[in-house]
């Protein structure tokens, strides 16, 4: 449903938007669920294109109830990903034959791992929380070059090892509209702090003609930091068959500080300032519809998903605004029928986004997600008469 599920509550599935929502989990069973994703991106800037292919590990999450009215969750996901490599080439000056390169490059990214709650304090209200921990690094370069030997080059590697935590608190209130329909709000809160990592920015002057190289190392103390999110929606469930919604989120980019590299009257500098973003906004709408999922039959208990979803800018480039998001997908769920089993289910959905700013590369991405969810009754007690 393109994200959307603050107010999804449903005792086969992990909802990890929403700790809340463990409180709901079947008492019979255990739920493992794993995800992965392909997609193929098309960039253009300046009426040129040009395609980018790969693919994504999303998610390994599991689920069960540990006691009455209290659910946990576990798993791992990645929090952020950095994978880049462009170059941009000009001429020094109208009438020298001289050219420079810039060539930008990225990798790396955040792991995250969190252990969650949910606990149904009285019947239809709900609260949960997600612990995580996150941890990686990335390595970010600019390299500048010329195509004369004369010129000096002068060229940036930005660094950073991350190892902090991470917070989310999440509230559920279910109202039953009749007996097999009701409608839940949700609500979450994500605690923003400054992170733990201390990212370096190294400067490399070369010699053209010497190779000499000059290097000079910044460090930003406690240069990243997460920002506040608060989202809150709603999810209308129609007779266990239809179920749409509705959630905003609101990201406090605009207080979030980030290390700059700039020249200060000469003197170059690497520091913490809090002009670069601002606060983004998310809607996302939805729904699921599956005909009768205790029928017998087969075509009955396949679920239809869509939804879609709005962002608002939140980085800013030169002063200018950066890319807005548009986004879109459908998918199904598939039943996993066997002797054993008839409530596991394979999620298969395309989704395609859409990321623009004005005089800024756009980006077109198609995206497969393939997702298995295992809904085994490991704790189901067996009689023998």
């Amino acid at each position: 449903m393109n994200g959307l599920g603050l107010g999804y509550r449903k005792g086969d599935q992990v909802n990890v938007l929403n700790p809340a929502s463990y409180s709901a989990m079947d008492s019979l069973t255990f739920i493992f669920d794993a995800g992965a994703s392909g997609q193929l991106t098309n960039f253009e800037e300046n009426e040129k294109r040009i395609n980018a292919k790969n693919a994504n590990f999303e998610y390994v999450v599991a689920g069960f109830r540990a006691f009455k009215h209290l659910g946990v969750s576990f798993g791992i996901m990645p929090f952020s990903n950095v994978g880049y490599a462009y170059s941009n080439t000009q001429k020094v000056g109208d009438v020298n034959a001289t050219t420079y390169t810039n060539t930008y490059t990225g990798t790396g990214g955040i792991h995250q791992v969190f252990l969650g709650f949910g606990w149904e304090i009285f019947k239809g209200f709900s609260l949960g929380v997600n612990g995580s921990y996150l941890w990686g690094d990335y390595e970010r370069s600019l390299v500048n070059s010329y195509s004369d030997a004369y010129t000096n080059t002068l060229s940036k590697y930005y660094t950073a090892s991350i190892s902090d935590y991470k917070v989310d608190f999440g509230a559920q209130i279910a109202i039953p509209l009749s007996k097999k329909s009701d409608l839940t709000f949700g609500f979450t809160y994500g605690l923003g702090h400054k992170m733990n990592a201390d990212p370096e920015c190294k400067v490399i002057s070369t010699n053209s003609q010497t190779l000499v190289a000059d290097t000079a190392s910044y460090v930003a103390k406690d240069g990243f930091e997460l920002p506040t999110v608060m989202s809150g929606g709603f999810m209308l469930n129609l007779n266990g068959r239809l179920r749409v919604g509705a959630d905003y989120q609101l990201q406090k980019w605009a207080k979030v500080g980030y290390p700059v590299y700039s020249m200060n009257g000469g003197k170059p500098t690497y520091q913490v300032t809090k002009d670069n973003f601002k606060d983004r906004h998310r809607i996302t709408v939805g729904g699921d519809y599956c005909k009768d999922q205790s029928s017998r039959r087969f075509f009955d208990r396949i679920h239809f998903r869509a939804g879609a979803s709005y962002a608002t800018p939140y980085l800013k480039i030169n002063g200018q605004d950066g890319p807005k998001e548009i986004s879109v997908s459908a998918g199904f769920g598939i039943p996993i029928i066997n002797y054993w089993n008839n409530r596991s289910m394979l999620n298969i959905s395309a989704q395609w986004v859409r990321m623009d700013a004005s005089n800024y590369l756009k980006e077109n991405t198609f995206r497969i997600n393939i997702g298995l969810t295992f809904n085994e009754d490991w704790f189901m007690k067996w009689k023998v008469n």
